[in-house]
């Protein structure tokens, strides 16, 4: 069976090895953190962005509620507007039998 001999040299280059491998970790992932700090401000923006925009939808269903008012008061002055053109109408065909 082949024995490996490993000298303290050959151990402490080995585990330099892995330091400098752990080193390269080490950087990769505050690499990492700093793109999750600018993901974390893109978020703070979209956020932003979403509160105004609920803001302006809720000034945007006033409006369309002021809208509806309008139209529904508008349909009713014309269907009074009619029934009392037709009333009319019927008065004064009535008045001239």
């Amino acid at each position: 069976m082949y024995r490996m001999d490993w000298t303290d040299d050959r151990l402490q280059e080995r585990f330099d090895s892995i330091d400098r491998r752990f080193d390269e970790v080490d950087r990769r992932f505050e690499q990492v953190d700093r793109q999750f700090e600018q993901v974390d401000q893109r978020f703070d923006r979209v956020d932003e962005s979403f509160r105004e925009l609920r803001s302006a939808m809720g000034q945007m269903n006033q409006r369309f509620d002021a809208l509806e008012h309008t139209l529904v008061h508008g349909v009713l002055a014309l269907t009074g507007a009619i029934v009392a053109g037709f009333a009319a109408m019927i008065v004064l065909i009535a008045t001239q039998l």
